[in-house]
Order: structure tokens, then sequence, then C-alpha cells
């Protein structure tokens, strides 16, 4: 209750002083994570990639252990057959008639055919083995490359991160203890305003009779309103809030 009694009894002018300090603490730190550029979005591709490529090897690792199954269940189908061809040409010789010599016959040649359908079989899945693993062979060597370029961009974001890290959390913590001060309701506004706005800025001085964000020129008379600072006024084009650009003269704390 006390603080939003102290937030109450502020001035509008100490309401848009906070709110303009606030403005500038956050632009700091827009501009220190400006440094990263798209470091952090290249690392998160990156990331990306290598994830689906882990899993592409790992589908192709399994395809080629079937197909490699596939070809040692014909191989075995193979021999036999081969087993059941000599049993069938040893029982040739010691049949009593020319319909058990025939019925012999045709399942030494059903064998036969299998074994051509088998080896047909082995040379389709040698094939696709041969091309799944040359695959597997240019994703791992891509996947290694990927790796080394994630590697090389973390580093590379690291060290900014590590540079920036005290300024960045010094800015942040200055925009919490502005935020403690600024009234729920105005807060909200400005944190909806800079969220639309493409270069984050959502309270903007009055520059050469016109609107810092957008520059659409401001009357005369709404300058004058502004430059008193009895109320907070909104540019009526892009909805950002106006200060005089005098108020540039309360700097923010470093």
């Amino acid at each position: 209750m006390a603080t939003k009694s102290k937030k109450a009894e502020m001035s509008v002018e100490e309401k848009l002083k906070a709110l303009y300090d606030l403005q500038k603490a956050a632009t700091e730190v827009d501009q220190i994570r400006k440094l990263r550029g798209e470091l952090p979005l290249e690392v998160q591709d990156l990331e990306d990639e290598i994830e689906g490529l882990e899993t592409r090897i790992s589908n192709y690792d399994n395809e080629v252990k079937a197909l490699n199954n596939s070809i040692a269940e014909k191989k075995n189908d193979i021999k036999e057959s081969g087993v059941l061809i000599a049993k069938y040409e040893a029982q040739q010789s010691n049949v009593r008639n020319n319909r058990e010599f025939d019925s012999l016959s045709k399942e030494t040649e059903f064998q036969k055919l299998e074994i051509e359908l088998s080896e047909k079989r082995i040379k389709e899945f040698t094939a696709d083995l041969a091309a799944k693993q040359s695959v597997i062979e240019s994703s791992r060597q891509l996947l290694e490359d990927r790796k080394a370029d994630l590697a090389a961009k973390k580093k590379e974001l690291d060290d900014i991160v590590s540079e920036t890290k005290q300024d960045e959390e010094k800015r942040l913590k200055k925009i919490t203890q502005i935020e403690d001060r600024v009234e729920d309701r105005l807060l909200t506004a400005f944190k909806r305003i800079r969220a639309n706005a493409v270069n984050g800025l959502a309270v903007v001085p009055v520059e050469r009779d016109a609107c810092g964000g957008c520059f659409n020129k401001i009357p005369p008379q709404r300058q004058l309103d502004i430059k008193s600072r009895k109320k907070v006024i909104v540019c009526e084009y892009c909805g950002r809030i106006l200060v005089d650009n005098e108020i540039d003269q309360d700097k923010v704390d470093d």
C-alpha cells in the first residue's frame, strides 16, 4: 500500500521524467544486445540443424540395420534352398515312377527360382544399403562441420556476452529500480508501446517541432502542453509518449 501511495503522490512531471529515464535505460540495454547481432539466432539455427542431422543419421542407421538383417535372411534362405535341392536330387535316384520324379523336379526347380529371387533381392538391398551408407557418411561429415561452426559461434557469443554482461546487468538493475517508481498503469502502457515499436522507443522527445518517433509535425499549442509537463501526452500518429527535449538534461545514473 505504501508503494502504491508513493507512486500516486508523484507529480506528472516526475512521472514523465521516470518514463524517460526508463526509456533511456531500456535503449541502452537494446544497444548492448545489438552487439550480439544475429549470433543468438545463428546459434539456435545451428543447434536445430544439428538436432535434425542427428535424427536423420539415427533413422538411416536403423534402416541400414534392417537392410543388413534382410540380406542375412536372404542368404540363409539361399542356403536352405540349396540343402533342399541336394535332398530332392538325391531322392530322384530312388524314385519308383515318373510321377515322383516329376514332382521332385518341380520342387527342385521351385527352390532354384527361390534362390534367383533371393539373389535378386540381395542385389537390391545391397544397392539400397550403399546409397544409405553414402548419405550417412555425408551427413556425418556435415554434422561434424556444423558442430565446429556451433562451437565457434558459441565462443564468439560467449565472448561478447562476457564483455557486456556487467553493463547489461547494471542497466537491468536500473530498469527494475525505475519500474518500481512508475505507476502500474503507465508502466503497462510503456511496455505495450515499446513492444509494438520497431525501434523499441515508447517515450520520445519533440525534436524540430516533430515527434521523435514517427517525425510527424506537432502543433505549436500541443508542444506547449508537452513542455508544461502537466499531463501525459501521446503522439496522435504513432501513440508514443511525448516529452519536451529539455527533459534530456536529466541523465540516467550510471
